[in-house]
């Protein structure tokens, strides 16, 4: 079963930028290119929401509450993606998880991003 690794959180004050990352190490790297892969966080006492998108072929969506500050990438090869945040705001504060856009994969513990005033 694929369970993604997230990696790269940590405490921010806002304005500042930090770059999560996921494996999907035991995906079949097929399986993991036919995939659009998203990026997700959790709230403190919310429900898990998407925050982006990203095809096989790389193209992106996002929720308008991060549009023009995160960016979404992969790595096809090495069954990754990535979430770079940039000018980040307390209410970005969350735990941060990878899956396929329909929850396909086992979840992860993913990464907490905790932004200061």
């Amino acid at each position: 079963q694929v369970q993604p690794v997230e990696s790269g959180g940590g405490l921010v004050q806002a304005g500042g930028s930090l770059r999560v990352s996921c494996k999907a190490s035991r995906a079949i790297t097929s399986v993991f290119n036919s995939k659009i892969m998203a990026w997700y966080r959790q709230p403190p006492g919310k429900q898990r929401e998407l925050v982006a998108t990203i095809t096989r072929l790389s193209s992106p969506t996002y929720v308008d509450s991060v549009k023009g500050r995160f960016t979404i990438s992969r790595d096809n090869a090495n069954k990754k993606i990535h979430l770079q945040m940039n000018d980040l705001k307390p209410e970005d504060t969350a735990v941060y998880y990878c899956n396929t856009d329909k929850g396909e994969f086992s979840w992860g513990q993913g990464t907490q991003v905790t932004v200061s005033p």
